[in-house]
């Protein structure tokens, strides 16, 4: 999963920055909100965590000025305003869920989960792949029951296809996705990731189209 973090307090900004890479994900940080939507013009997002009171710019214009691009991923705005009136604004201009400041860590991750799982038409936490099942908060896989062993990246890499079982990502994508802005790493990474998937699951369950990259496959 990778998040975009738009929030302007250092220290709860590296707090915040700091769980979620812990917990896997992928994320990059913003300190305003001038550049969030050139951000996601460039970059794939999963999902968006937004601070309402940015220096330059209020966070509900920058909400509402993604609305009005067409960018639908999914915004959970982190504020200290806790009016029912300012919860309203933010949901009717566009939010997908709203936290209060100050919050939970666990409970951010959680809705975070929640809205990429809603964003792809996942009801449950858990992903399935025919006898492949993954356990996102728990972080584990198991095949017909037995659970299988996977580096960080083999999960994130998993997990991020079959979120998005029907498209085809470019390895290009696949790198920003998985390593951020971050991505100093070794040039066949991703086929590395690829290879070890396969390995564990079987050659069928990631599939290479060539010439573009890689998609979800089936169990063979």
């Amino acid at each position: 999963m990778r998040v975009l973090l738009v929030e302007d307090d250092p220290l709860l900004g590296e707090g915040v920055n700091h769980t979620l890479r812990r917990e896997g994900m992928s994320t990059e940080w913003l300190k305003e909100g001038a550049n969030v939507a050139a951000t996601l013009k460039h970059s794939p997002f999963d999902v968006l965590v937004l601070d309402l009171g940015l220096p330059d710019l209020d966070g509900l214009q920058v909400l509402s000025h993604l609305r009005r691009q067409g960018q639908t991923l999914p915004v959970l705005i982190l504020t200290a305003r806790d009016d029912i009136s300012d919860r309203v604004r933010g949901l009717d201009g566009g939010a997908d869920d709203y936290l209060v400041k100050p919050f939970d860590i666990a409970e951010l991750v959680a809705r975070l989960r929640a809205l990429v799982r809603r964003h792809a038409g996942q009801a449950s936490g858990c992903l399935q792949l025919g006898p492949l099942r993954i356990d996102q908060a728990g972080r584990t896989v198991t095949l017909s029951g037995s659970e299988v062993a996977l580096g960080r990246r083999e999960f994130d890499l998993l997990e991020f296809l079959l979120l998005h079982p029907s498209r085809v990502f470019s390895r290009d994508q696949l790198v920003e996705q998985l390593y951020g802005w971050d991505g100093d790493v070794e040039s066949n990474v991703i086929e590395v990731h690829v290879h070890h998937l396969r390995r564990k699951f079987g050659t069928g369950v990631v599939k290479t189209v060539r010439g573009v990259g890689y998609r979800l496959g089936e169990l063979t």
